[in-house]
């Protein structure tokens, strides 16, 4: 008899585990996004000169997300380092992160050159009168389930529905801490005109999702769309994509919002390359640049740059301008979600020192903050309070 309940126990522990793991697994599958391959998509995909061989490639071709060298380490190692490293306790700030709640005005944009940093890299550009959502995640997961993956290290600073109007919506690849599917969705529902621009491929993830094709373009590099006057322009990046097992099927960019008097560029993901100096000479000088500096490591150095060469990006998209401080630096990509093996707040420490040595204007905004690209607060180093 004791034997009989315990395996009705066990049975229905079994259950109970079962079921939770299908519970955490509910939203996976449409997570995991569309197949770009098919149809008419696929046969524009393949026209494109990065895609080949079935996948998207970099300009200069990096030989895996994780670096091959003389200090090559295993992804069990990296993965070791991450959750046992001396720096583990480090990643995290001691005490709560500082928002703000009301940094963004109600109604229309004033027209000035303006971002809000909402954390990680999403953020509210505004540019010439059109205020364009960079990035959007709003989930307390960077994760194809939230039960599981990367955890806030703050709340959003503002709900997702208390957003002022938006013009349009623009990703920079498909990665989870940039692409979350259900912010995407609460937008497009509770914003019917809202546009998307996406690069090529990453369509298939919002048809997926019940957006149809009509409210989004499909960009691939040096392609771009017209938003009442601003120009937005896919430009390179080094970088790559996946939701799932299969890695590069859709295209990542960084972006050029180029208006009549007002440029701002934002670097997405990427490692350092040439690229980013084309870019300046086709498109700069700009007056904003948002560039990510967190998550780098030596062991994927090619697809996530440093902090100081997020200051050589800035510069190098801005060198037909001849003045290093002529446009204003905001960094991106740090601050929210551990996906390095660095320390909290590192990534800012070094950007400002190496921006301060090259004469680079920096702007560190708080989570929630509006920073206006021609009156730039005063550095105050907020981060080293709660570090």
């Amino acid at each position: 008899m004791g034997r009989t309940r315990m395996r009705t126990a066990g049975a229905a522990l079994g259950a109970v585990a079962v079921g939770a793991l299908a519970w955490a697994a509910r939203d996976m599958p449409a997570a995991f996004g569309g197949d770009p391959t098919k149809g008419a998509r696929g046969d524009r995909l393949r026209l494109s000169p990065r895609y080949r061989d079935g996948v998207f490639h970099n300009v200069h071709e990096p030989a895996s997300p994780v670096q091959q060298g003389p200090s090559s380490v295993s992804i069990p190692q990296i993965a070791k380092e991450m959750l046992f490293g001396e720096e583990k306790d480090t990643r995290h700030p001691a005490l709560p992160i500082p928002l703000v709640r009301d940094g963004i005005p109600k109604g229309e944009s004033d027209g000035r050159l303006a971002v809000t940093w909402l954390g990680h890299s999403t953020a509210l550009l505004e540019i010439e009168g059109k205020r364009i959502l960079l990035d959007p995640v709003w989930s307390e997961r960077c994760s194809p389930s939230q039960s599981v993956g990367p955890r806030r290290l703050h709340e959003p600073p503002v709900p997702l529905g208390d957003l002022p109007p938006v013009d349009a919506v623009v990703i920079s690849h498909d990665h989870y801490d940039h692409l979350d599917m259900r912010s995407v969705r609460e937008l497009a529902r509770t914003r019917p005109e809202l546009r998307f621009a996406v690069p090529l491929g990453v369509g298939a993830h919002l048809e997926r999702w019940g957006i149809g094709p009509e409210r989004f373009d499909e960009l691939d590099w040096e392609e771009e769309v017209d938003l009442g006057g601003v120009r937005m322009v896919s430009t390179s990046a080094q970088h790559f994509s996946g939701r799932g097992f299969a890695n590069d099927g859709t295209l990542w960019s960084s972006w050029a919002f180029i208006g009549a008097e007002q440029r701002a560029f934002y670097s997405g993901d990427t490692g350092y390359f040439e690229g980013f100096a084309e870019t300046g000479e086709r498109y700069g000088p700009f007056d904003l640049s948002l560039v990510q500096i967190g998550a780098y490591s030596d062991h994927w150095r090619s697809v996530h740059m440093t902090p100081e060469e997020g200051v050589s990006t800035h510069l190098d998209v801005n060198r037909g301008s001849g003045d290093p401080g002529s446009g204003l630096l905001v960094p991106v990509h740090w601050g929210t979600f551990v996906l390095g093996l660095h320390a909290w707040s590192e990534p800012v420490e070094r950007l400002c020192a190496d921006a301060d040595e090259r004469g680079v204007r920096v702007a560190v905004p708080r989570p929630g903050e509006r920073v206006e690209a021609a009156r730039a607060p005063k550095l105050d180093h907020w981060w080293r309070a709660v570090a």
